[in-house]
């Protein structure tokens, strides 16, 4: 399926289209308005050239696009990531790989951790390690899966010596994040630890004030809770994650009540 999938972005790439959403609206779009979009965002990959190049403009409208899938979505927005990503700096100091995320494509729940440790780095994979163990046992603990939640991270490299991700890194990569979770639309995010929860709120309050609260995000829940890493070193905050798990669960089994 890459196969394919990078050839279909391939070819209208060459037709001047620069990505895929599954929202319906996209494919509405005519080419003034991805322009305005362009301009007021001031991505410069997307900004018009302002000059006549000559070539035969392509609108958007008129390319007829089929509807991606989730599965589909996800693996096209990994290929346009790509296995060895250059676009930070994080490229360059000592990462082994772009840990894109593992899980359902229609999970309706799914945790958001910091950043990619040195096994996660190792396996491609996120939470691998002894924290991820432990946060296989919290999802089990409400009566689900690893396989039946999407796991990520803010960032998708791992930085030198697992320091906490910086400003221009997280700008650089959680836009990726964000698009996950459009295309996953989960009825619940949990946000894992402080950096997580911080950036993700865009707050700079602790986490032992943010967790115990609930936050609309992206048509989702956002609960923030202590990272399983944490849990670790304070095996007493276990109960507290638990009472935020709880919360977890009711809003994941109201949601399924008629």
């Amino acid at each position: 399926m890459s196969k394919a999938l990078t050839e279909h972005l391939k070819y209208y790439g060459e037709l001047g289209v620069a990505g895929v959403s599954r929202d319906p609206a996209w494919r509405r779009r005519t080419e003034p308005e991805a322009a305005s979009v362009s301009a007021a965002t001031g991505d410069p990959d997307e900004a018009p050239t302002g000059g006549d190049t000559g070539a035969p403009s392509v609108a958007v409208a008129a390319v007829d696009l089929p509807a991606l899938s989730a599965d589909e979505a996800l693996a096209a927005l990994q290929i346009e990531i790509g296995p060895q990503c250059l676009r930070c700096k994080l490229c360059e100091l000592g990462r082994t790989q772009v840990v894109y995320g593992v899980g359902s494509s229609k999970a309706r729940l799914m945790f958001v951790g910091e950043a990619p440790g040195e096994d996660e780095d190792k396996k491609g994979e996120p939470f691998v390690g002894r924290a991820g163990q432990l946060l296989t046992k919290i999802i089990e603990a409400i009566s689900l899966t690893r396989e039946q939640v999407y796991i990520a991270n803010v960032i998708k490299c791992r930085p030198p010596g697992n320091r906490n991700p910086e400003p221009d890194e997280v700008a650089t990569c959680e836009p990726f994040l964000f698009r996950q979770i459009e295309i996953i639309q989960p009825r619940v995010v949990v946000a894992l630890g402080k950096f997580a929860a911080q950036s993700l709120l865009r707050s700079t309050e602790p986490i032992t004030r943010l967790r115990g609260r609930e936050f609309e995000f992206h048509g989702a829940t956002l609960i923030p809770t202590f990272h399983p890493a944490y849990l670790l070193r304070n095996p007493p905050a276990k109960r507290e994650v638990w009472e935020d798990m709880k919360k977890v669960r009711a809003l994941l089994l109201a949601e399924q009540r008629p």
